[in-house]
């Protein structure tokens, strides 16, 4: 299977109570672990690039390794651009390919992230591409973007007027999740993702997913949280294994850049095949 628009991945997903992953890759490396590992499991996935790769890599770039990684791919994967707030990021991408956005105008009033979502949907619709909504930050600083401040969570109707009024395929809400290291246990309100599930019909995406704990995991997903995003997990497995692998290199005076990759991209595997079965997602491509 192909390369395949969001919903094809979430539309299952959701009706069957599973969740996908959604991973944050920020190099070649990152980006053909996960994809081997959803072959492997025969999960479908969601591949995530954040703006601050976008543009450290390069979108051109980026593109070109997706290509040639999925051509001729078994598994539905989908091409995901991760929290953006500057439109011009998201014209670029979706010229390029990129066949899923998450438009975060989360720190604009409510009415105008709803305005201006309204375009992204219409230009993405365009290309065809699905969109992720926010209106609400998601706490903690993820690649640059976003705020260790607990934004105010909108009441329940508003959240359900933004997604009948923007047509938002996937939303995503403010529920004591937060990016990065938990700096504490958190209070989830898991209320609060049956209400826009139940009310809204839309599949929920969970951020802040790294750090949670099995049974969060387990009961958000079963409520409705068809894409779950991981990005902290893989970056600390990416660097943890790197370090371990220098360290023995150190000691044993063997300096052989080839072995460092494949131990990275076992580490990454492993830690990627244990989410998919964690989540549902193993065999549901099959």
């Amino acid at each position: 299977m192909p390369v395949v628009p969001l919903s094809a991945i979430l539309e299952p997903a959701f009706d069957q109570r599973y969740g996908v992953p959604a991973i944050n890759v920020f190099n070649d490396l990152t980006m053909e672990a996960v994809l081997e590992t959803a072959v492997e499991e025969r999960s479908p996935l969601i591949v995530q690039t954040s703006v601050k790769t976008v543009r450290s890599v390069g979108a051109s770039t980026l593109f070109a390794m997706w290509q040639a990684m999925t051509a001729g791919i078994e598994v539905p994967v989908a091409l995901h651009l991760d929290h953006c707030p500057d439109r011009a990021v998201i014209t670029d991408c979706l010229q390029r390919g990129w066949n899923s956005v998450l438009f975060d105008a989360s720190e604009l009033p409510v009415a105008e992230n709803q305005r201006q979502t309204v375009e992204v949907v219409a230009e993405a619709r365009a290309h065809g591409a699905h969109v992720e909504g926010e209106i609400e930050s998601i706490t903690g600083v993820e690649d640059g973007h976003g705020s260790d401040d607990e934004s105010e969570r909108q009441p329940l109707q508003t959240v359900l007027d933004f997604i009948a009024a923007t047509g938002v395929d996937v939303f995503a809400p403010a529920i004591g999740n937060a990016h990065g290291v938990y700096r504490q246990q958190p209070v989830l309100d898991f209320a609060r993702v049956e209400d826009i599930v139940g009310k809204a019909g839309v599949p929920v995406a969970l951020h802040g997913g790294s750090g949670l704990t099995d049974t969060d995991f387990a009961r958000l997903i079963s409520l409705g949280c068809a894409k779950v995003n991981i990005s902290t997990a893989l970056k600390m497995t990416f660097m943890r294994a790197g370090l371990d692998h220098l360290r023995d290199a150190e000691s044993t005076d063997t300096w052989d850049p080839p072995s460092l990759f494949a131990h990275t991209a076992r580490e990454i595997r492993t830690m990627v095949t244990a989410l998919m079965r964690q989540f549902g997602s193993s065999g549901a491509a099959s």
